[in-house]
């Protein structure tokens, strides 16, 4: 479904082309069906911020928001395992869904990358896409209910998300995720203690959980 590969561009680190592609975004949101007037015209005005914006100060706020904000990560697992030894056997779990999908990642991608997790369900018949979607609503609501605090805009895709999964999430996981504490971008000690941790690594050749300048190739928004 296309509206996957948008929201995957809409969540993906602003660059050049994510700005380029603006108004195709912003074309293919208006045309699906699948969520409401209003969730459509809030992503409507993300699409028209990123297309518009200075491109320094988007990247700013992307990094505020899901880098230096371990309680906002766009990897799914950090929400789920943590820094368990249960991470590394998810992560070989859902890179073995996409290579069985017909996608093979580069060595260094972590395959919980939500952006990377979207384009796998864009390639997925839709009513698999949404069961595959609802196994995270707890993460998505949480999600979506930290942002609604933090960037509204961003939000959207996260209301979005609920919208085309279908499904309420497990009260009692998504109370465990209310309980974690929100982290403060500004608080830089906070900051450090926190990732104090060793970096894990899952395989010789896995890369940092960082999407810090990572490169994300924007996919291509066909409008029929």
């Amino acid at each position: 479904m296309v509206i996957y590969k948008v929201l995957s561009a809409l969540l993906s680190y602003p660059r050049a082309e994510l700005q380029e592609a603006a108004a195709a975004i912003g074309a293919a949101i208006l045309a699906e069906a699948s969520i409401t007037d209003e969730t459509a015209q809030a992503l409507t005005k993300l699409s028209l911020e990123l297309g518009k914006g200075d491109l320094l100060d988007l990247q700013a706020r992307y990094v505020d928001l899901f880098d230096r904000s371990r309680s906002l990560s766009l990897h799914l697992f950090e929400h789920v395992h943590g820094e368990s030894r249960d991470r590394g056997q998810a992560m070989v779990d859902l890179r073995e869904r996409y290579r069985a999908a017909g996608l093979d990642l580069a060595a260094n991608e972590l395959p919980d990358y939500l952006p990377l997790f979207l384009e796998f369900l864009s390639v997925l018949p839709a009513d698999e896409a949404r069961q595959t979607l609802a196994e995270a609503a707890h993460v998505l609501r949480a999600l979506s209910e930290r942002l609604q605090a933090r960037d509204p805009s961003y939000a959207a895709v996260f209301t979005a998300l609920e919208e085309l999964a279908r499904s309420e999430p497990d009260a009692a996981l998504l109370a465990e995720l209310r309980a974690v504490k929100t982290d403060d971008p500004n608080d830089f000690a906070a900051l450090d203690k926190a990732w104090e941790e060793a970096e894990v690594r899952f395989g010789p050749d896995a890369g940092c959980a960082s999407t810090v300048g990572r490169k994300w190739q924007i996919p291509e928004v066909k409008v029929s």
